[in-house]
């Protein structure tokens, strides 16, 4: 008998994903406005994407990628190094940097990339921690001196964040939001010697608004926590900008405490409904990210009509305030309804425990024309799947309060 082929490993995978309800499809979907789509001709309320403030179809945004298409073209075609770096792109870095609060900002393809680019970029200026699998960095430093990088990562963070940790061998996890783990891993070095010195960094990593539980990052406590042992904070407000903050400048900016942050990751196709990325943070910084970061050097610029989309979407986020006003207070009603008196992010999780559960609840919403997904292992702990709740300030008060009346059925079942 012939050995298996790969292509009949790849069958058996997919029929064992099938069997353990953890399969994954593809449906073409054809979006009708921000909030409403059709999947084989039948219409859904959309509750399962990150267009928070709806401005995926906004008008002016529309009118800006028109007129950087007739400008600049469709695409890059290099990437910004060669000749994929135009005036589109430059004035995007520029809003970014002003909406952000910092001294500059660097566009990517898309916000994986960021988190890649920055954490490249940190472990090949700082060199690697000793002890880490893949060994320091040769020629690395901090003004010519053998310095040292020691990645400390909120364990709740996002995969991509955790892909690039896992380039460069070891790295330490706190528990979620747990600041007294942190602050013991920030009182060791990796041979559980006294606190990094002499050239050493910590760079501690987490999000501000988390995707799968919508709950917010302890900021205030990382504040002081920061002044006690001073680290180099990397923040992805992916789910925090847009719908927290002055314009939507993010969670951070929102409790005053921007001055903590040392680098944002900021994710241009959730709240500011476009695509691509951005690294946000010092000159220096972000300039090593052009110098360093090789999924920055080695991409595409993002295409010149994203960058005016962006550029765009900041102004519409300063001019219409009443998105962000609509989509807290349509967020906190829904919250109210179902009893839920602890965060205030428009992604709520219903846990329901196991996939079977969780991909029966959301068929009984299809079937009620609501679009909510379930969220499965590997994305989630085996346990605790659920459906994943996302609203926009485009909903409906009449949407919003048949999808919170189901919700209660399934809270009663």
């Amino acid at each position: 008998m012939p050995p298996d082929s790969l292509d009949d490993r790849f069958a058996r995978a997919l029929q064992d994903q099938e069997h353990n309800h953890l399969l994954r499809s593809r449906r073409a979907v054809r979006p009708i406005d921000a909030v409403h789509l059709e999947i084989d001709g039948t219409p859904y309320v959309n509750f399962a994407s990150n267009n928070y403030l709806g401005l995926t179809h906004h008008p002016r945004v529309i009118e800006a990628v028109h007129r950087a298409a007739e400008d600049f073209g469709v695409g890059a075609a290099a990437s910004p190094l060669i000749t994929g770096y135009s005036a589109a792109h430059a004035a995007a870095e520029a809003a970014l940097a002003k909406w952000k609060g910092t001294e500059a900002a660097v566009l990517l393809p898309s916000g994986y990339q960021a988190n890649h680019a920055a954490i490249q970029t940190i472990a090949h200026v700082g060199g690697v921690a000793r002890g880490a699998r893949a060994g320091r960095v040769e020629g690395a430093g901090i003004g010519g001196r053998c310095a040292s990088v020691r990645f400390i990562i909120d364990k709740l963070a996002h995969a991509s964040l955790l892909d690039a940790l896992m380039r460069f061998g070891d790295f330490d996890r706190f528990p979620h939001n747990d600041l007294d783990h942190l602050e013991r891993l920030l009182l060791r070095n990796d041979a559980g010697d006294p606190p990094p010195h002499d050239g050493n960094f910590n760079v501690v990593i987490t999000e501000s608004i988390f995707s799968m539980d919508g709950d917010a990052a302890p900021l205030r406590e990382l504040a002081a926590l920061k002044k006690k042992h001073p680290f180099f904070l990397l923040l992805d407000e992916a789910h925090g900008s847009g719908v927290y903050g002055p314009h939507g400048a993010g969670y951070a900016a929102e409790l005053g405490l921007a001055n903590i942050v040392d680098a944002y990751i900021v994710t241009l196709s959730k709240a500011l409904g476009c695509a691509g990325g951005a690294i946000c943070g010092t000159k220096n910084f972000c300039t090593a990210v052009a110098n360093f970061g090789r999924a920055y050097i080695y991409s595409t610029a993002v295409p010149p009509t994203t960058a005016a989309a962006c550029e765009a979407v900041l102004t519409v986020m300063r001019d219409e305030p009443w998105r962000q006003q609509r989509l807290r207070a349509i967020t906190q009603r829904v919250r109210t309804r179902l009893n839920l008196h602890t965060g205030d992010s428009p992604i709520i999780p219903i846990l329901l425990g196991s996939e079977s559960a969780a991909m029966e609840a959301a068929g009984g919403l299809s079937r009620e024309r609501l679009l909510v997904l379930p969220i499965r292992p590997p994305t989630v702990p085996r346990g605790t799947s659920r459906l994943r709740i996302t609203l926009s300030c485009e909903h409906s008060d009449a949407e919003i309060d048949h999808l919170a009346a189901l919700l209660l059925t399934l809270q009663h079942v």
